[in-house]
């Protein structure tokens, strides 16, 4: 879209959905602050319960969006989490669709 286009209401139609979910995009951006983050440092940032993280850290690694690892620091388990290039390729790709949406709204 662009300036001279109007709004066009279909093009929500475009935007990934695995992406757009609430839940999913706050564990997206929190991963894109960080090259990696633990599966309770992603809990407390994006004030999700333990079971709604795992369930969409699931639909994320399925998607290709992260990259989940199974680590021992000091002795204990960790489950260390990170974003993959197609995940930051799927969310910039979600921002450019959806930032002239937005714009095209404040006009």
């Amino acid at each position: 879209m662009n300036d001279s286009q109007k709004l066009d209401p279909r093009e929500i139609s475009d935007l990934d959905k695995i992406v757009h979910s609430p839940t999913r995009l706050k564990i997206m951006l929190v991963l894109m602050s960080v090259e990696e983050a633990d599966f309770t440092f992603i809990s407390n940032a994006a004030e999700l319960t333990r079971g709604n993280l795992s369930a969409n850290l699931s639909k994320l690694e399925d998607a290709g969006y992260v990259k989940i690892e199974k680590k021992f620091i000091e002795r204990v388990p960790k489950t260390i989490i990170s974003i993959t290039p197609s995940g930051e390729k799927a969310l910039e790709e979600y921002s450019n669709l959806l930032g002239p949406i937005l714009d095209a709204l404040r006009k």
